[in-house]
C-alpha cells in the first residue's frame, strides 16, 4: 500500500526533529548575479549542510521517525552519493547500523565519506543492475528498513525544511528554483514554499540528458528513461517517485533543463564570484537562473544550491579555463 502524500504539517514536524541537529545554512546574495539577471537572488547554501548536501535533512528526519525497535535492526539506502552520506551520517548520530548500495562509478569522495561515517558500502553497476531490486533483496535478507533517496514521506518532508528556512529568513518570494533528480527536494520545497509564500512560482531544474521530470510533468504521467549520462551525478535518476510526482504536478509551475556546459559555467561562477565549491548537481537551479532558462527579471527569487560533494581532482578539471 502506498504511503499518504506528505503535507506541510509533515514539513513542520520535520523542522522540529531537525532543530539543533541540521545546520541552518546561510542565505547568500551576489550583486553580480543580481546584475546579470535583473533579479534579487537569494541562494540557500545547502553545500554547507552537514554531510555537504541538503540530503541530511531527509535522512535524519526519516531515521529519527522510526520506532526504536525498528531502528535497532538497521537501515539500508541506495544512492549515487549524497543520500548515501546523509544516511550514513544520520545513522551514526542516532546509533543505527547502515548499509548503503552505491554505483561503482560514484565519486570517490562520496564513497570514502560514506564509509568514513561508518556505513557498509555495497557496490553495483548502475548501467546493468537495478539498484532498487538489489536494495530490497539485501534489506529483506538482513531485516533492514529501506529508506529510498526521494520517494519517502519523511525524506520529502525533511528536504522541505530548507525552503521553510529560506522564506522565514527572506520573507515572501516571487519564485523558488530547486534542483530535480527524483523529486524529493522539489516536492518538499513546493509544500513549504506554497504555504509560506502563497502565489509563489516554483520551478524544478534537471540536466538536459535526464529530462524525465520535464516529460512527466507535461505528459501527466511518470516517464521512465535510461540512466542519463551527465556530470550531474546526483540527478542521474530515471523516473520520478509515486509520492514526489503528484506533489510536483499539483504545486510546481514548470520544469526546465540545463546543459552540462552551463553547469560547468555555474560552478566557475560560484568559485570565482561567491567563493563556493558547488558540485555539478548542486548548480542545476542556479544554472537555469543565470542562463535565462526561467524569466526572473524584476523578481525576488530563492535559488537552492543543493550540495558541494565533488571529487577535488574532477572539480579542478571542470573549472579550469580551457587551454
Amino acid at each position: 500500500m502506498q504511503a499518504a502524500l506528505p503535507t506541510f504539517a509533515d514539513v513542520a514536524d520535520a523542522a522540529h526533529r531537525l532543530q539543533g541537529v541540521a545546520h541552518r545554512t546561510p542565505v547568500l546574495t551576489s550583486r553580480t548575479a543580481d546584475a546579470m539577471t535583473g533579479a534579487a537572488l537569494f541562494f540557500k547554501a545547502e553545500n554547507l549542510q552537514r554531510g555537504g548536501a541538503f540530503k541530511f535533512r531527509g535522512a535524519y528526519n526519516a531515521i529519527s521517525a522510526l520506532p526504536e525497535a525498528v531502528r535497532a535492526r538497521g537501515v539500508l539506502a541506495f544512492s549515487s552519493g549524497n543520500h548515501a552520506q546523509a544516511i550514513a551520517l544520520a545513522s551514526r548520530l542516532l546509533g543505527v547500523p547502515a548499509v548503503i548500495v552505491m554505483p561503482e562509478d560514484a565519486p570517490a569522495v562520496k564513497v570514502e565519506a560514506t564509509r568514513g561515517y561508518g556505513a557498509e558500502v555495497v557496490s553495483y553497476d548502475r548501467y546493468s543492475q537495478d539498484r532498487e531490486a538489489l536494495g530490497r533483496e539485501i534489506a529483506g535478507a538482513r531485516g533492514l528498513t529501506l529508506i529510498p533517496p526521494y520517494d519517502h514521506p519523511e525524506v520529502i518532508a525533511g528536504q522541505g525544511t530548507l525552503a521553510l528556512e529560506l522564506i522565514d529568513e527572506t520573507g515572501p518570494l516571487d519564485m523558488l528554483v530547486a534542483c530535480l533528480g527524483g523529486g524529493g527536494q522539489l516536492a518538499g520545497c513546493a509544500l513549504a514554499a506554497a504555504e509560506r509564500s502563497p502565489g509563489i512560482q516554483i520551478y524544478g531544474v534537471e540536466p538536459e540528458a535526464g529530462d524525465d521530470g520535464r516529460r512527466s510533468f507535461h505528459s501527466g504521467q511518470i516517464v521512465r528513461i535510461p540512466v542519463p549520462r551527465t556530470i550531474a551525478d546526483g540527478a542521474q535518476t530515471t523516473y520520478l517517485g509515486n509520492l514526489t510526482f503528484p506533489v510536483i504536478r499539483q504545486r510546481v509551475t514548470d520544469i526546465v533543463t540545463v546543459s552540462d556546459a552551463e553547469l560547468v559555467e555555474t560552478m566557475r561562477f560560484f568559485a570565482a564570484r561567491m567563493k563556493l565549491v558547488v558540485e555539478p548537481t548542486g548548480c542545476l537551479a542556479a544554472a537555469a537562473v543565470l542562463h535565462g532558462r526561467v524569466d526572473v527579471r524584476g523578481k525576488r527569487v530563492g535559488v537552492v544550491i543543493s550540495g558541494g560533494n565533488v571529487d577535488i581532482t574532477a572539480y579542478a578539471r571542470l573549472v579550469a579555463p580551457a587551454a
